[in-house]
């Protein structure tokens, strides 16, 4: 199989369905028990099954798991360098504002620091590391009649300060 496609390969007539979804994500981890102390106890996602110490399965709401750790290949290993390629971030989305605000409330009082925040009108938006360097976006969907488009009806994001002193006080 070539290591690439073809100049030439045109895309298929048809998108994806539109109801497909991203199941979960598996991530390499160094140390299980460290990442599960970040994925379970400061995001909040539940065990749903574990391999020994090898592998853990964790999810919200009972799924069989929407986040996979597991030191398969990379038990003990270091995060990839800056400048190369792989998992940029993988996003969970909030129901709401309050629970953004009350997982953001759990993020700090572990004292995990945040890489940055924004309100992209469609969405808001927290980013933070995980202990093995994953990037990880905490947000909430806006209603799509609420989303921002230009005069031609087009999406039109933006990437303004999103405050998170507001965000907080909506917490409980």
């Amino acid at each position: 199989m070539p290591d690439t496609l073809p100049q030439s390969a045109a895309p298929l007539a048809a998108p994806i369905h539109p109801q497909a979804r991203i199941g979960h994500v598996h991530l390499k981890v160094a140390d299980i028990d460290r990442a599960l102390a970040f994925w379970r106890d400061v995001i909040g996602l539940e065990v749903q099954a574990r391999m020994g110490d090898r592998a853990v399965f964790l999810s919200a709401g009972g799924y069989h798991h929407h986040i996979a750790l597991n030191t398969w290949e990379s038990e003990g290993g270091a995060p990839p360098p800056p400048g190369s390629t792989g998992l940029y971030h993988v996003a969970l989305v909030y129901p709401d504002r309050a629970a953004l605000g009350t997982a953001l409330l759990r993020v700090l009082k572990a004292g995990v620091p945040l890489e940055g925040a924004s309100d992209h009108g469609v969405s808001e938006a927290i980013y933070l590391r995980d202990p093995d360097g994953n990037g990880v976006e905490l947000y909430r969907d806006r209603p799509p009649i609420e989303w921002p488009r230009d005069a031609a009806g087009k999406l039109a994001m933006t990437n303004r300060r999103f405050d998170l002193q507001a965000l907080l006080a909506e917490a409980g």
